[in-house]
Formats: structure tokens, C-alpha cells, sequence
């Protein structure tokens, strides 16, 4: 249920990458006020984390993640009636990302690293692998609905299935944990054991809190990994339709691609999920990372000579060396986070970590646009998104190195 969720929220995340394409032929706007529009989006998405974890805190996940859907319904509509830049930046670039927040991944990450710590990797996997089944089914339903009745009907038929589905969902799967919960005492009635344990360890020692973890290298290294793998993924994300339509590929084909990425993506984080509860995370992160550079290289090499489009089958290759590069490193990151920051303020730091997630993620598709206007290609802007990838991995492996050598955070007391 839970990733069903995630799959409309991120699934309109994704699809701008359709939309851009769209905007870009009724407007003719400049490539970079589009990915720009989408560098806001993401921004705001990250800038306001902090706040909805602690809102998570107070009112309790699952209420977030309905007020969230109510909210990504209405600014969907008002999506509809963008028709300057000015606009589309505050309707999609403020409004909806504040939305998709508050239905999206720090409302997902709490619950489940309240409830189900003991295999976290894998059920965070899980969840996760929503996201692909959002670009593998809304990115093609958002190009079939633009296809027939355009841009704007595309907005609220997705705002329409995001109110049906994830407001009742939320708000039924709550009522649900509750009724779980009833043979409990009354003390403790509404609370699963996980977060009666979170709560009575909320004076140990041994959590950091977000100040405290601020002051370690971990954290550093864990903010570097979600910029960079971020600069690194989201421009092939937000480019990668555009790059194909270019260079010769039909728009329903193109947009078939990020519905194979996502595909790919949800083997990749249901498995490497997996896997990192069995290998250490930071080795399984690396591996990804690899994955995620050489697909760079690979949309690259298809883009094809002029006149000469590109093969489906091979975007379709390069679509799973993204699906699965991507998303493994996006599964394994937060569950990183709690390997060395668990407690009670896990909410907020892995919050302020997604915040580097934002920056990545709006300065990789603004600088390939502003780079594709300039020289009229994506050659060097994914040549970048590639050896940001190289930075992230170098990250990841540091913070292993400092972890076999005992150089774990630990509080400012200790």
C-alpha cells in the first residue's frame, strides 16, 4: 500500500520528464526554464523534508502521507491552468512538490524504520521499488493521456488518481496498525512494539541527535553520497526523453524508455535491498553506482549519427543499466543513515540528508540544460553526471573504510 503511494507520488515526479517535452512544443520555452522548473521542484521537495518528518513525529506518518494526497490532487488541478513560466514554477515547482513531500519518501522511510527493523534493507527496498512501478505504468499513462487530450487533462486525470487512491489508502492502512495494536495496555495502545521501543530509548546516549550527527564525517560522507548520486541520476532522469526524441526516437517510444527504467528499478531495489542485509550496504551502493555511471556511457554510445535514430532495443538496454544503478543506490542510502544514526531523531536527519538529495537533484537537470543551450548537446552534461556518480561511490567507500577502522559517529559526549 505503501508503495503504491510512493508509485503515484514519484510517478508524477517522473513524468515531468514527458511533460518537459510537452511544455517544450506548446511554449518553445528554453530547455533550461523547463529543467529549471524541475531544479525548483525539487528543491522545495528536499527544503521542506526537515519540516514533514517532524510533522511525522507529532502527527503520526500515516496522516502526512493522506494530507499529502489531498494536497497533490489540488495542486495538480491548479497544474492545469500554467501558461507562463512564472507559473509553472510556483504551481509544479513549489505547490506540488510540497504535496508529493508530505505523500512521499520521509513519511514512508519513518513508518517503516518504526515497524520493521528487523529486516530494514529489504522492506525498505520494497517500498521503494514503488517508485519504479510509478515510471513503469504513470510516466507511459501521462504520455498516452498528453497524446490524446494534452497537457493539461494529463494534470488532473493524475490528480484525480492520486486523491482516490491515496487518501482512503493512508488513512485505512492507520486504522489498520491501530486495530493491530488494541490487545496492548492502554498506555501503549496505538503504538507498535518498534515504536514503544524508539520511545523509551529516546534519552540513550547512544542516539545522536540531527546537531550531533552534523558534527560527525559520517554524515558528510552520507550527504555527499545523496548529492552527487543524485546530480548524477536525476540528469539522465529529466534529459533522457528529450535526449532520445532528438536524436530521432518517437515521443510514445521515448517515454516507454522511463517506463523500462522503472521497471528495471523495481528489481533493483527489492534486490539490492535484499542483498544489503546480507553484504555490507556501503559494497552494494558502490556496485550500483558503477551501474548508474556506465549507463551515462551507454545513452551516450545510442544517441546514434545524424539522420541514423537510435535502436529501441538498445535505449531499452540503457534503460535498465539506469533502473537498476539508480535505484539501488536510492533504496540503500536512507537505510545507511539509520545503520549510523537510528533513534528517535532519524526522522529529521534523514531529512536534512534528503535535502542534499534535492540539490543534487535540481542542479544536475538545470546544468544540462543551461549546458545543451549553450552547445546545443548532452555530451558533457552527462559526461559530468557520470563522474558526479564516481564522487558518490568514492563517498560510499570512505564511509565503509571509516567504519571498519571503529570511526563510526558517536555522540558529542562520548
Amino acid at each position: 500500500m505503501i508503495a503504491l503511494t510512493l508509485a503515484l507520488a514519484y510517478g508524477i515526479w517522473y513524468s515531468y520528464s514527458v511533460i518537459l517535452v510537452a511544455l517544450l512544443a506548446e511554449f518553445g520555452w528554453s530547455r533550461s526554464v523547463l529543467a529549471g522548473a524541475f531544479s525548483v521542484f525539487t528543491l522545495v521537495h528536499g527544503g521542506v523534508n526537515p519540516v514533514i518528518g517532524a510533522l511525522c513525529a507529532r502527527f503520526r506518518p500515516l496522516r502526512v502521507m493522506a494530507a499529502g494526497g489531498a494536497a497533490m490532487g489540488l495542486t495538480l488541478f491548479l497544474d492545469s491552468f500554467i501558461a507562463t513560466p512564472l507559473g509553472l514554477y510556483v504551481g509544479f515547482g513549489v505547490a506540488t512538490a510540497i504535496a508529493v513531500a508530505l505523500a512521499g519518501w520521509v513519511p514512508s522511510l519513518v513508518f517503516v524504520q518504526r515497524n520493521f527493523q528487523e529486516r530494514l534493507g529489504l522492506s525498505v527496498g520494497i517500498i521503494s521499488s514503488g517508485v519504479g512501478v510509478g515510471m513503469f505504468l504513470v510516466v507511459p499513462l501521462t504520455q498516452l493521456l498528453i497524446d490524446a487530450f494534452g497537457w493539461r487533462a494529463a494534470f488532473r486525470v493524475l490528480g484525480l488518481i492520486a486523491v482516490a487512491w491515496i487518501v482512503p489508502a493512508s488513512l485505512w492502512l492507520r486504522r489498520e496498525m491501530l486495530r493491530q495494536t488494541q490487545y496492548q495496555g492502554p498506555e501503549n495502545r496505538g503504538q507498535t512494539p518498534a515504536r514503544q521501543n524508539q520511545e523509551k530509548s529516546g534519552s540513550d546516549p547512544d542516539f545522536l541527535t540531527l546537531r550531533e550527527a552534523m558534527r560527525t564525517q559520517p554524515f558528510w560522507l552520507l550527504m555527499a553520497m545523496f548529492f552527487f548520486g543524485n546530480v548524477a541520476s536525476q540528469t539522465l532522469h529529466v534529459h533522457q526523453v528529450a535526449y532520445l526524441v532528438d536524436h530521432g526516437l518517437a515521443a510514445l517510444a521515448a517515454a516507454s524508455v522511463v517506463g523500462v527504467v522503472g521497471l528495471a528499478s523495481i528489481v533493483g531495489k527489492t534486490g539490492g535491498g535484499w542483498l544489503s542485509d546480507r553484504v555490507e550496504r556501503e559494497l552494494v551502493y558502490v556496485a550500483g553506482i558503477a551501474i548508474l555511471v556506465s549507463s551515462a556511457f551507454a545513452l551516450l554510445a545510442i544517441g546514434g549519427s545524424a539522420g541514423d535514430p537510435p535502436s529501441r532495443w538498445a535505449a531499452y538496454g540503457y534503460a535498465v543499466l539506469l533502473g537498476v544503478g539508480y535505484s539501488v543506490t536510492a533504496a540503500i542510502t536512507p537505510v545507511i543513515v539509520s545503520d549510523r544514526f537510528s533513534g528517535p531523531h532519524f526522522g529529521a536527519i534523514v531529512g536534512v540528508g534528503l535535502m542534499g538529495t534535492a540539490a543534487g537533484s535540481a542542479l544536475g537537470p538545470w546544468l544540462a540544460g543551461r549546458l545543451y543551450d549553450a552547445t546545443g548537446s548532452y555530451t558533457v552534461a552527462f559526461l559530468i553526471a557520470a563522474g558526479c556518480g564516481v564522487i558518490a561511490g568514492a563517498a560510499a567507500w570512505y564511509a565503509r573504510i571509516l567504519k571498519i577502522r571503529g570511526q563510526g559517529p558517536k555522540p558529542a559526549d562520548a
